[in-house]
């Protein structure tokens, strides 16, 4: 099996300044012309003026202007000769091809993807990658159009980016251990950006920054889903308000002890402890009960 043919790695090319060939072009124009104006037509000198407009036809082909964050790809004859970085006029061989690729930061907003997380859950995911051309040569040669390959290459990666974690970690101890597309923005657009710019580094591209534009549950499950959030954010607070009550029950326990304000058998203590409990979880004002007699009467 013979090896896969090397990667083109850019050239940076220095061609010699533009100013002086175009200035060269104007003579020889003014040379054909007049040798065709004074030479009579059947004069053997008539033919020396074709070189002149040979020479003034390809001439100014070899002109080339780079703009600022702009390249041109050289080529003569299908054979990469270097790649011109440097904004200016330029003259180089007539012959050869002079492919303009922009260097510029550019932006890819990716339509919005609907897949699967990992919980098999369908959702609809979209994001904006940054990007920009750092190797005109891998550009140019080692994929059919670079632009395409940056869009298809990202909606891959999305697509296998949200197949590997849930959309939402429902459980606490799933919180902590793992990352969720909803709850952990900082942590998928790194992991998007690297998966991204695993794709790109062939083509030549550099990806500045990845991150997820729009993330939402799809339209089917949307509202059962809705209400497993509200559902959880209700079982949340709950549990912080009977986390809180707890403590200030055992609070206001030890601190009874502590000064010696009232002693209190464990039936007494356990009647203290449901009341309070009442009053911290209630949803509604506690109503007072006033009791004339005693607990066990």
């Amino acid at each position: 099996m013979s090896d896969p043919s090397p990667i083109i790695r850019e050239v940076v090319k220095r061609p010699r300044n533009g100013l002086v060939p175009l200035l060269f072009e104007l003579p020889l124009l003014i040379g054909a012309g007049v040798a065709t104006l004074i030479l009579t037509p059947d004069s053997p000198m008539k033919l020396l003026a074709l070189p002149f407009f040979v020479i003034a036809f390809f001439w100014p082909f070899g002109l080339m202007a780079v703009a600022p964050n702009e390249a041109r790809v050289i080529q003569l004859f299908g054979r990469y000769q270097g790649t011109v970085h440097e904004d200016g006029l330029y003259w180089v061989n007539p012959f050869t091809t002079k492919r303009k690729v922009s260097v510029r930061v550019r932006n890819f907003d990716c339509d919005k993807l609907k897949v699967n997380d990992h919980k098999g859950n369908p959702i609809e995911i979209g994001a904006v990658v940054v990007w920009k051309v750092v190797d005109t040569a891998e550009a140019v040669f080692e994929v059919d159009d670079f632009e395409h390959y940056v869009e298809v290459q990202t909606e891959a990666a999305l697509r296998n980016l949200a197949t590997k974690y849930p959309y939402d970690s429902h459980d606490e101890d799933e919180t902590k251990a793992g990352i969720a597309l909803r709850s952990h923005p900082q942590e998928i657009a790194e992991q998007l950006q690297r998966e991204v710019q695993a794709r790109l580094s062939k083509a030549g591209v550099e990806v500045i920054e990845a991150r997820i534009s729009h993330l939402a549950y799809a339209q089917e499950i949307a509202s059962a889903m809705l209400q497993r959030q509200q559902a959880d954010a209700i079982i949340a607070a709950r549990r912080k308000i009977v986390d809180g009550a707890v403590g200030m029950v055992e609070m206001a326990l030890a601190d009874l002890s502590r000064k010696n304000v009232v002693q209190l058998d464990d039936e007494r203590k356990a009647s203290m402890v449901q009341n309070l409990l009442v009053v911290l979880c209630s949803n509604s004002n506690a109503q007072p009960v006033i009791n004339a007699g005693s607990l066990y009467s």
